[in-house]
């Protein structure tokens, strides 16, 4: 399994970390994530095939952004 970060922005509650946690968790590929609503840090543990593009897209998808490094 492998790990990546994403800082996203626009989370201000559990719900919303669970909205970006629930849509990366329909992601092919992503077998956990977790969010740190502080430091704005979404941790996501995938395998295999998981397409990193495909995160990003979820994240919008429910309403959120991905802040580039």
């Amino acid at each position: 399994m492998t790990q990546q970060v994403l800082k996203v922005d626009g989370m201000t509650c559990g719900g919303c970390a669970n909205g970006v946690k629930n849509a990366l968790l329909a992601v092919a590929g992503v077998d956990a994530v977790t969010v740190d609503l502080a430091s704005k840090a979404v941790t996501v543990d995938y395998h295999g095939a998981a397409q990193p593009a495909a995160w990003q897209q979820a994240v919008e998808d429910a309403g959120f952004d991905v802040i580039a490094d």
